[in-house]
């Protein structure tokens, strides 16, 4: 199997990324912490900055701490924080719409991954009544704080009762 030339590939999107800023390198950030797409890859130019969800600090994520047993799964996995700047990169490189999709994703990181396939389940059509829908937002929001997420679901559950697409709700003969 072909190894993946990192180097190679932050090159490419520092290129795509270029062309994205009309040939700049550091277009400003909207707001936040100031980190731009001249700060991509994160994990080799501002590595300084990421902490995993219980705080270990990036270049302290290697297989040796792993086998100490001092960092575990759950360093691994992406933080909010991270995603916010992500975010920031996607947004000074003109990409508002990845810059608000990774801010959900910041929010349903605090989602236990059970849950979301649960929630994800009763998002399909004619699992759920509106009532239930509705407390899956107040859930989002109240419990985990994924306001965003959230209104999506109330959406959902309006556009849901409309198309007749609610649990008991007959499907159309179309």
């Amino acid at each position: 199997m072909a190894q993946v030339n990192e180097q190679l590939i932050a090159d490419v999107v520092r290129q795509v990324l270029k062309g994205v800023n009309g040939g700049g390198s550091s277009a400003p950030a909207a707001s936040g912490s100031g980190i731009t797409s001249a700060d991509y890859p994160l994990g080799i130019k501002r590595n300084d900055l990421l902490k995993s969800p219980r705080g270990i600090p990036f270049g302290e994520l290697t297989l040796e701490n792993v086998e100490s047993g001092k960092v575990t799964f759950e360093d691994f996995r992406i933080s909010p924080e991270v995603l916010k700047m992500q975010g920031e990169i996607a947004t000074s490189a003109g990409r508002s719409q990845i810059a608000l999709n990774l801010g959900r994703a910041g929010e349903l990181t605090k989602v236990p991954d059970a849950r979301i396939l649960e929630i994800y389940n009763s998002l399909r059509p004619h699992r759920s009544t509106k009532d239930e829908l509705l407390s899956i937002a107040d859930e989002l929001e109240k419990k985990f704080g994924a306001s965003v997420c959230a209104g999506f679901v109330r959406e959902a559950a309006d556009v849901y009762q409309r198309r007749k697409l609610l649990k008991g709700d007959l499907p159309s003969a179309d």
